[in-house]
């Protein structure tokens, strides 16, 4: 462990603080077999990486296995803390260990006390969140706290704050109760409770969930952090009366809404950088080494009904030991390898082009001139995403050549598109974590089949005649039509497989007077009483459902909405501005 002031300097950046995390939660890989032989094969428990250059392994008809997870791990892992993936997919499936460096402000309105709480607690890491629970009749008392160490913390992904029996909370049951219990969902006293006993062992300082915004359950208000202000806040009159619905024009209907604002501060990468998460550590229900009783489960569901439940008491068993040996690492031995960035750098590069892609090939005419016109514009992109493997010595078979695949001619370039992002990673791999296997297995599985088909589609525009550098004679008008409804089908199932959340936005794009919003679900059930819910911690535990008819921006989960549009929920404009209106 360093020492406390070498800790000190560490967290006075943020990339410092990543230091600081692994004296949090070091890593030590005695258990793990990640020894790498000089040969094709590297295997580990679970997982077999392979570094053959055998031109079999870079066929264009090798699809994804249908259970496979690679793709949903690495959506998952770039989209940890943002508020807009999380949103859309609520139920999460990965836990991680992390820190908040020292410095951090964290905020807790005390509902009418001035009393610091004396047991566990819920804050916010925006004041706009933690101020709606400064309650009272034109004021109320507001908590700032400071971070003087850094706090050791879990990050729950997804909506894990929702008040939901759907399964949002199945992962923090298991560490509580030891199975998801759905009908526990509003349990929200006995969960903060239970979790910071457990934690306490581990010195946990707290648990990270979103809702609205990003909060942290908060074990000990005298450990690791000191008041930085205690203010009796000048506030508009308290229209919370459960359970009236506040007036849309109402100034407590704008303190409703900055919330609802605040959370959309975090909703594109990097998320909120307040909490420094630990990606060597990560442990991730779509591990199906971690969690095989889950894929039976999957089969058949579309990704939003994707949950936990349903896990076997072998899984359970097996989490916990992986979480409990993870969070008590004595050791920072890793790779070095920023994972996070990884991902950024892989979406970063495709998702604006496959968008593209899609505008481009969204086209249907009668008139075969400006078909070809815009399969050569589509061409032209394709070539320009491979162009960093596009080889000179790359031989197009001619027109006479009959019979050929192009996997023979083209796969070299599927290969180097592929491996170029991982390639010399494996010499990590006797470094790495069994988190970092399987986050280097999921970032192989998705730039492979971005490459499989980008590179299958190019060069079947090649051996078309459609490019303008890879010449091929070849008369294109007979297959323009053709060509281009492949691709078509080729692109919309990448990007369905891919499911990247950055494509989901308001069409058109919003005013400034609105804001893009992805609406969310009521609780099922309003709370027994005020007071219960007020405990809870959540505007939507706090507010009754409104008259028949009636949708309130200022209870952002009441929307006159079809079910099925909250499951899958699709991006609108709301008003920024009085009165707000879904």
């Amino acid at each position: 462990m360093r020492s406390q002031s070498i800790a000190l300097a560490a967290a006075l950046s943020l990339g410092s603080a990543a230091l600081v995390l692994h004296d949090q939660f070091s890593i030590n890989t005695a258990e793990e077999t990640g020894v790498r032989p000089l040969d094709v094969t590297i295997s580990n428990t679970g997982h077999t990486y392979s570094i053959s250059s055998n031109s079999e392994q870079w066929r264009f008809d090798g699809y994804p296995l249908e259970n496979a997870t690679g793709n949903l791990i690495f959506d998952t892992v770039h989209s940890f803390l943002q508020h807009w993936p999380n949103t859309r997919y609520r139920n999460g499936h990965n836990i991680v260990p992390g820190v908040i460096p020292i410095g951090t402000l964290l905020y807790h309105g005390t509902n009418g006390s001035h009393m610091i709480p004396s047991g566990p607690e819920w804050t916010s890491t925006d004041p706009e969140h933690s101020i709606l629970f400064a309650r009272g009749n034109g004021s109320g008392w507001h908590l700032t706290l400071a971070a003087t160490r850094p706090l050791k913390v879990l990050y729950f992904d997804g909506r894990s704050a929702a008040k939901l029996s759907e399964g949002t909370m199945d992962m923090q049951d298991i560490i509580v109760w030891g199975e998801p219990r759905p009908e526990r969902y509003f349990d929200e006293r006995d969960r903060i409770d239970d979790l910071c006993t457990w934690g306490k062992e581990f010195g946990i300082d707290g648990f990270v969930r979103m809702e609205m915004d990003f909060e942290i359950m908060l074990c000990d208000f005298t450990a690791g952090v000191e008041v930085v202000s205690f203010l009796h806040l000048v506030l508009p009159k308290d229209e919370w009366s459960f359970p009236h619905p506040t007036p849309l024009d109402s100034d407590s209907g704008a303190r409703g809404f900055e919330v609802l604002h605040s959370g959309s501060w975090h909703n594109r990468y990097p998320g909120d950088s307040r909490i420094v998460l630990d990606l060597t550590s990560l442990i991730s229900f779509y591990d199906t080494a971690l969690a095989p009783s889950l894929i039976p489960v999957r089969v058949g569901l579309e990704r939003c009904d994707h949950r936990v439940l349903g896990i076997s008491p072998d899984d359970i068993s097996r989490v916990m030991r992986k979480l409990t040996e993870v969070i008590t690492r004595p050791h920072p031995v890793d790779s070095g390898i920023d994972w996070k960035i990884l991902t950024h750098v892989i979406v970063d590069r495709y998702a604006d082009r496959l968008e593209l892609m899609q505008h481009l090939l969204n086209f249907t005419s009668s008139d075969l001139q400006e078909l070809l016109h815009r399969a050569r514009l589509a061409q032209t992109q394709l070539r320009v995403m491979l162009t960093p493997y596009l080889l000179d010595s790359t031989i197009v078979p001619s027109a006479v050549t009959s019979g050929v695949d192009a996997s023979r001619w083209a796969s070299q370039i599927f290969k180097l598109c592929a491996t170029t992002h991982t390639s010399k990673m494996i010499n990590q791999i006797p470094l790495m974590t069994s988190s970092e296997r399987l986050l280097l297995t999921a970032v192989e599985d998705t730039t492979r089949e971005i490459c499989r088909v980008t590179t299958k589609m190019w060069a079947d525009g090649v051996m078309s005649g459609l490019d303008s550098i890879f010449q091929r004679e070849r008369n294109v008008e007979h297959e323009v039509i053709r060509l281009m409804h492949d691709w078509r089908h080729d692109i919309e199932k990448l990007m369905s497989w891919l499911d990247w959340s950055i494509w989901i936005k308001c069409r058109p794009a919003c005013g400034p007077e609105e804001m893009c919003y992805l609406p969310s679900p009521r609780p099922k059930r309003p709370p027994q009483n005020l007071n219960d819910a007020l405990e809870a911690k959540s505007f939507a535990d706090r507010v009754g459902p409104p008259p028949e008819g009636l949708a309130t921006a200022n209870a952002p989960f009441f929307h006159a909405t079809p079910e099925d549009d909250l499951r899958k929920p699709q991006p609108r404009c709301i008003r920024r501005l009085q009165p707000y209106v879904f």
